[in-house]
Formats: C-alpha cells, sequence, structure tokens
C-alpha cells in the first residue's frame, strides 16, 4: 500500500504540487531542522517507495525498514500542512516494525537464508501491531464523547448534506437523523471493534463491520487512503493459526514458497529481550498518555488546537477561518496588509487561517521578508475570525500582539483569545 501510495503522489503531480512549488514550509515544534529538498525530493520518494517493496517480499528486511521508516517520516515532517492521522499512524506501525522479525517466514530473505525460516513467534509481535490498531480506534472513540458529536450531531450535520446528490442514498443523507445515528454509531464502532475483532466468535462479523464501515467513509468523505489503509492493517487481528493453515496449504500446491513447515520457534537473547522489552513498555506508555497532553492547557481544544494532532482524533471539527495579517514598520510607521497568496499556497492558507500555530510561523516569516524589502523594525499583527462546527465566527488571536516577536513554545498561547463556550467531552 506504501509503494502504491509513492506511485499515485508521482502520477498526480502531489509531489511537485505539495513539496516543490511551496515557498515556504510549516514545521513542527521541535522539528524545524527537518529541511526541503528541492528536487531530490523526487530521489526520496523513490527511495522510499524502494524500501517499501523490498520491505513487502522481505528482501533486505531489516535495512529495508529502517530506510523505510525514516524516508516516509521524513517526507511528512517537512511540512506540516500535510498531517493526516493515517500518516502518523504508518510512522508508528513502520517504527514498530524495524524491532520484529517479520522476515522469519515466507519471505525473500528466508528463501536466501534458510536459519531465519521460523514458523512461531512471540505473541507480543503480532500483539505489538493489534494493540496500535486498538490504540487508534479507542482514542478515536474517547474523542468522539463529546457535546458537539453526539449531542449536536456536528460536524456531520454540515457535512452530510453536502453529499445528497449521491445515487440512492443521497436523499437521506440531508436528513438530521442520519447524522445524529452516524456519529453515535462512529462513536460506539470506534469504541468496540477492536474487541470484537480480538474475539473468536465475532471476529468475522467485526471484520465485515470493519469493510463495511470504511468503505461508506470513503465514498461519503475525501479522506484519501485512511480507510484502506485500516482495513488491511485489520487484517493482524485474523487468527494465526488459520493463517498458519493457509500458508501450509500454499505450500503443498506451490513447493517452491519458502514458508516454515516445522515447529520451529523465533527466539530473542536475553539481552534482545530485554532491549526490546524496555523499548516497547516506553513506546506504549508515550502513546497513551501523549493524547492527554492538552489537558495541560486552559482553553477549548477545538478552538486552540493544542494537543489536538497525534491524538487519533479523526474527522470532528469543520473550522473555517479568514485571516489577514497587517505588518507596521515600527520605526516609520509604514503598514502593508500582506497578500498570503504571495507566500503560500492554496492549501498552506486554508490550514494557516484556522490553526494558531501556523499563523506564528507565518508572521515570523512575514518579519523576515519585510525586513529584507527594507523596513527597519517590522511588526505583524492578525486579524483571525473563525467558525467552529457551524458556530458564528468570532476573533481567534488578540489583535494587538505583534506574532512576530512571541516565541512558540510546548505550553499555552496566551495570545489566543477564550472561545467563551464549552463543549463537553474528552
Amino acid at each position: 500500500m506504501l509503494l502504491g501510495s509513492v506511485l499515485r503522489f508521482w502520477l498526480k503531480g502531489w509531489i511537485d504540487e505539495l513539496y516543490i512549488q511551496p515557498r515556504f514550509f510549516f514545521h513542527y515544534y521541535g522539528f524545524d531542522w527537518v529541511q526541503p529538498v528541492g528536487q531530490y525530493t523526487y530521489l526520496l520518494f523513490a527511495i522510499c517507495g524502494l524500501a517499501a517493496f523490498l520491505f513487502a517480499i522481505g528482501l533486505w528486511y531489516r535495512v529495508a525498514s529502517v530506510v523505510l521508516f525514516l524516508s516516509f517520516t521524513y517526507i511528512e515532517l517537512m511540512d506540516k500542512t500535510n498531517y493526516l492521522n493515517h500518516y502518523y499512524f504508518t510512522s508508528l506501525v513502520l517504527l514498530l516494525m524495524t524491532l520484529l522479525p517479520a522476515h522469519c517466514n515466507f519471505s525473500v530473505d528466508a528463501w536466501r537464508k534458510p536459519q531465519l525460516l521460523k514458523r512461531q513467534l512471540p505473541l507480543f509481535t503480532v500483539g505489538s501491531i493489534r494493540l496500535m490498531l486498538g490504540i487508534v480506534y479507542c482514542y478515536a472513540g474517547l474523542a468522539k464523547l463529546n457535546s458537539d458529536w453526539l449531542f449536536d450531531a456536528m460536524p456531520l450535520r454540515i457535512w452530510l448534506p453536502a453529499r445528497n446528490d449521491m445515487p440512492l442514498i443521497g436523499p437521506l443523507l440531508s436528513e438530521v437523523w442520519v447524522a445524529y445515528f452516524f456519529s453515535w454509531f462512529g462513536a460506539v464502532y470506534d469504541l468496540t471493534i477492536p474487541f470484537f475483532l480480538l474475539n473468536r466468535r465475532t471476529r468475522p462479523y467485526a471484520y465485515f463491520a470493519v469493510v463495511a464501515f470504511h468503505v461508506m467513509t470513503s465514498v461519503l468523505f475525501p479522506i484519501g487512503m485512511f480507510p484502506y489503509i485500516m482495513i488491511v492493517s485489520s487484517l493482524v487481528f485474523l487468527d494465526s493459526a488459520t493463517m498458519d493453515r493457509w500458508l501450509q496449504q500454499c505450500s503443498a500446491r506451490m513447493p517452491r514458497w519458502t514458508i516454515a513447515k516445522d515447529q520451529s520457534v523465533w527466539t530473542f537473547a536475553p539481552a534482545q529481550q530485554k532491549i526490546l522489552t524496555t523499548a516497547l513498555i516506553l513506546f506504549f506508555g508515550f502513546q497513551a498518555l501523549f493524547p492527554f497532553r492538552y489537558l495541560c492547557t486552559s482553553d477549548e481544544l477545538f478552538w486552540t488546537e493544542e494537543g489536538y494532532r497525534f491524538s487519533w482524533r479523526v474527522m470532528l471539527m469543520e473550522k473555517t477561518g479568514y485571516a489577514q495579517f497587517i505588518v507596521k514598520d515600527k520605526a516609520t510607521g509604514e503598514t502593508v496588509v500582506a497578500n498570503n497568496e504571495q507566500f503560500l499556497t492554496r492549501n498552506q492558507e486554508k490550514m494557516m487561517a484556522t490553526q494558531p500555530d501556523f499563523m506564528l510561523q507565518y508572521a515570523q516569516l512575514l518579519r523576515q521578508v519585510y525586513l529584507q524589502q527594507g523596513m527597519k523594525d517590522p511588526a505583524v499583527y492578525a486579524q483571525v475570525y473563525v467558525s467552529l462546527n457551524g458556530r458564528r465566527s468570532r476573533l481567534l488571536i488578540d489583535p494587538e500582539t505583534d506574532l512576530a516577536r512571541v516565541q512558540d513554545a510546548f505550553g499555552h498561547k496566551q495570545w489566543i483569545l477564550p472561545f467563551g463556550e464549552q463543549i463537553y467531552g474528552l
């Protein structure tokens, strides 16, 4: 799927559009050292695609897994404009896979080196991937337990009527009760589906529900590869004994395939076991706690978005904004209204107009630009009006704050104006 995604980006011209054409790139906090590489981005995607292919067939797996993780993650860190939950999920799974012996059976490496061939693995190797998927689902479900989602059916009451031209189900999408049904069903689905997938009796019905749910979301909403990634990834919940029987049948029909037939077991050396156990405890401890970092801030999460990313909050809000930036030379009094289109792509401007950390970086860019153009002491102010989940637009940030002189920090941004309402929930 990663190889297909690389080819998709290449053929649709998205590499040039998203990673080469922009004049400015928004970096993640703490990752400003990740810089765009210009035309070499094509080489980076080629390396990522090649590594994905080698990873899939199990050739030079250890090297391929590390290269795939590093190249894919570097691409995603170049510009946070392109952030999507499933890109983050993919990076995390790839990081896990660098630690796991996925090449011990049914791989080219096992064909090249028969001593690698093992039929059984410790359960935690597959269990770690299942746990990662379970975290994604359960945290997404917990995030839906908020008053906007459950009691106002927002933002589905905005999104679904926009698809009322669809054949057969189109007229239903304008009905308010349908938005409420999808909202409640989505919350229950996310919170329960991992446990149904783990249960042998309910697993076939649960996997059918996974396919049906994600196919429906891909039809209704333009969310890219996410539904298909979840459909394919959820196969890891299938019973390993059943998959082993299938492989044994394939081996009987196609004896050239390198498939383990004896009861050999992959074992880790004591030192490896200790390192791996520590790494997994730290990894999953971080995954369990990091999504709750928003509790350290004081205002509404959906409004400030402080702690919103990397917390499995999927499709929870409809946020639109209008941002105008004024550059004023404090030395001369000269004032200029910045033309956002001159510096940002359309997608970058759309993302910047609702997210305060984007605004801060953009303001500092404007300061540098106007310093180079001859201003002696440029200050940058912003008038930003934002609408959240159908509410009336209101000021997002303090228009009297000189954003060019504000330093970004992990804590609360005091120059974000209070939301004035409360959205109840987790």
